[in-house]
């Protein structure tokens, strides 16, 4: 009789998770920046979002900035560079 073998395709579980950071009150004179994740269209899609949520809430829009990849973390320089110029960033897109 042959056995057969499954295997979880979830991978392996990373570590735990940092705490998100509070909620501003209010977008009004905050800083708020487009980060592009690399997909196609992100840059568009996502600057013009902030665009208008900076125009609908009075925060400022401060640019839009591009990581390498989709399918890795934001590299520290630019992270470095984001949280020295806004004080809120708009990101994520899926296919």
């Amino acid at each position: 009789m042959s056995s057969t073998r499954i295997y979880a395709p979830d991978g392996t579980v990373g570590g735990a998770l940092g705490a998100l950071a509070a909620a501003p009150e209010t977008l009004s004179g905050q800083r708020l920046v487009a980060l592009d994740n690399g997909k196609p269209g992100a840059d568009l899609l996502l600057g013009e979002t902030a665009r208008y949520v900076a125009q609908r809430t009075g925060a400022t829009f401060v640019g839009v900035r591009r990581k390498g990849s989709a399918a890795t973390p934001c590299e520290p320089d630019l992270l470095a560079a984001i949280r020295a110029e806004a004080d809120l960033v708009l990101t994520g897109t899926a296919d």
